[in-house]
């Protein structure tokens, strides 16, 4: 295999910017195909991205010799079937968080990946400058040991960290997995795990103000076999003037400060004050799935497997009790 040719499975929103246009700026790869169950969309997203062929069956895309790649962006609740069918058909997959509706879900896929097979979770916060460089400062001890880490994602009912969908799919818990939490809380919870490795215990509190079938406050401990210690409060409830994004890694020797959906680190020692700056590619993903490539091309290492994807999907149901 020189080239990895992609099909994508779910040509929706996530695709649009985020993802999609860079399959076809990455070296060694190129987007041959898409899907979606509606084929007017499909041909428009198809014609629009100037993707060659267009599908509205995920069946007949896999029956596509020369496809070897699929990138998986449809709801969750779709994902372990999808995922199966391209197992099946030997395709190395680039596989959308959180990668199943559940851990058991999560657990099930799991078994049935082998080493013949090549599968990434879209954790791609993990390729991001930012979230790099807070890795480098931790492993470089520019705070010292790292004590404990304080997590807060406050979101009002207007939030804009999350795509809107004309049915809202992703507070149908069928369809999601459970709200707005499931949505984004992988990237978050996969991060503290790529930062501070295996997890001891984790414990977590929920309450559902506006929608009695998903969880809109979360509130979750880790605490990780290193002994340090994690909080992180999930609500999606505040007004618009409390919104907050930040993260506090406190270290013996200063603090480590960053958002999520930002593009800033801070660096805060007894000596200095130091601001990282950064700047994120237009198509967010990129990054990731250039990583995903080298790895299909055996050139580096998983930068996330699916062994990873299942200690975040473990840790969200433990959180919200599941």
């Amino acid at each position: 295999m020189k080239i990895i040719k992609w099909g994508i499975i779910g040509c929706g929103d996530v695709a649009e910017v985020k993802s999609g246009p860079a399959f076809n700026k990455v070296k060694n790869s190129k987007l041959i195909a898409v899907m979606r169950r509606n084929a007017k969309k499909a041909e428009d997203f198809a014609i629009r991205h100037k993707v060659p062929l267009w599908y509205n069956s995920v069946d007949e895309l896999l029956e596509n010799k020369e496809i070897n790649s699929v990138y998986i962006a449809t709801p969750p609740s779709t994902h372990l079937e999808i995922t199966k069918k391209c197992l099946i058909a030997n395709k190395y997959i680039y596989l959308e968080k959180p990668m199943t509706l559940n851990f058991l879900e999560a657990e099930n896929l799991n078994e049935l990946v082998t080493n013949q097979n090549k599968l990434v979770v879209a954790h791609y916060r993990r390729k991001l400058p930012a979230f790099i460089k807070v890795k480098e400062l931790i492993d470089n001890r520019a705070i010292g040991k790292v004590l404990h880490v304080d997590l807060q994602i406050l979101q009002s009912k207007n939030n804009n960290v999350i795509v809107k969908t004309d049915d809202n799919w992703r507070l149908q818990p069928e369809i999601s997995g459970g709200g707005y939490f499931h949505d984004i809380a992988p990237h978050q919870i996969d991060l503290m795990y790529h930062y501070f490795g295996e997890i001891k215990k984790a414990e977590g509190f929920t309450t559902s103000l506006q929608n009695n079938k998903v969880a809109d406050i979360i509130n979750g401990s880790i605490e990780f076999k290193n002994g340090i210690q994690f909080k992180g409060i999930w609500n999606f409830n505040v007004s618009d003037k409390e919104v907050k994004d930040q993260c506090k890694i406190y270290g013996e020797k200063g603090v480590i400060t960053f958002s999520f959906y930002g593009e800033k680190v801070f660096l805060s020692t007894i000596e200095n004050e130091t601001i990282f700056n950064f700047e994120n590619p237009v198509n967010i993903q990129k990054p990731m799935i250039e990583s995903t490539i080298n790895y299909f091309l055996e050139k580096e290492e998983n930068p996330c497997s699916i062994e990873s994807g299942l200690v975040a999907m473990k840790i969200i149901d433990q959180f919200t009790k599941k």
